[in-house]
């Protein structure tokens, strides 16, 4: 039995995987998938984020364990999420078998105006310190991070926005704790695959292009989908992760 836990990114709770888990467990018959909130996003809106990515990595294993997980398990994460389970695996190695690292960026590695492009700055800073309505902003989080989504899944973030609302202040103390967080100068201990979008308008894929050159990991480009790489091709990411883990033996948990 493959054991999985998924970590989204900045305000994005589980239900953002969407079709994305039945997609992934499809080409993955054996995982066993667990999709975990930080704390301020989804199920979890009503409490306070952490400002720091440690805090949180410390949150999503806390609620791992007490759903009666143990390890290794294989942690696939993005944006924010995927510096969450870089945290994780550098605090308890002996439970992290593998890693699969979404569109992120590490401050260590690339500058700002690659870690988030100037051209989002202005609907940024509109988002957050603007009253707008619920499709105003999820319209707008959908522009900055699809290339090929539905209309559709605009309707279903909606609805998960007006049932977990997400506070600005959590919003700000999750984008500070992505902005500064540095990363070890060293690689994981265990194998990572990189995984990035040329069509991010949000983060440069030039950010994975650098974790990757400089931990000298395995890397696979999407050629158009943009930050949210498992919404714009899912299947993708799927088979993607399965011929790794295929071509780097890992056994079964």
């Amino acid at each position: 039995m493959e054991q999985w836990i998924f970590l989204r990114g900045l305000t994005r709770g589980a239900g953002h995987w969407g079709a994305f888990v039945a997609e992934f467990s499809a080409q993955h018959p054996q995982a066993r998938v667990l999709a975990l909130d930080m704390p301020g996003n989804g199920a979890l809106y009503a409490q306070r984020s952490p400002a720091s990515v440690a805090a949180l990595a410390q949150a999503c294993r806390a609620q791992w364990l007490a759903s009666g997980g143990t390890g290794p398990v294989r942690l696939l994460a993005m944006s924010l999420g995927a510096m969450v389970a870089l945290e994780w695996a550098r605090q308890y190695p002996q439970e992290v078998q593998a890693l699969v690292l979404i569109n992120t960026s590490l401050r260590r590695f690339s500058p700002f105006y690659a870690r988030l492009r100037p051209a989002n700055y202005a609907a940024l800073l509109r988002l957050l310190c603007w009253p707008c309505s619920d499709p105003t902003i999820e319209r707008e989080i959908l522009r900055m991070t699809s290339r090929h989504a539905q209309y559709p899944v605009l309707l279903d973030w909606v609805l998960l926005r007006k049932r977990q609302p997400v506070a600005p202040a959590n919003a700000l103390r999750q984008l500070w704790a992505a902005w500064r967080y540095q990363s070890a100068a060293q690689a994981p201990g265990m194998p990572v695959l990189v995984l990035g979008g040329q069509g991010d308008q949000l983060v440069s894929v030039q950010c994975s292009l650098a974790l990757a050159q400089h931990w000298g990991c395995d890397l696979r480009l999407h050629p158009s989908a943009g930050h949210d790489l498992p919404l714009d091709d899912g299947p993708w990411v799927a088979a993607q992760v399965r011929r790794w883990t295929r071509e780097r033996a890992l056994p079964e948990l």
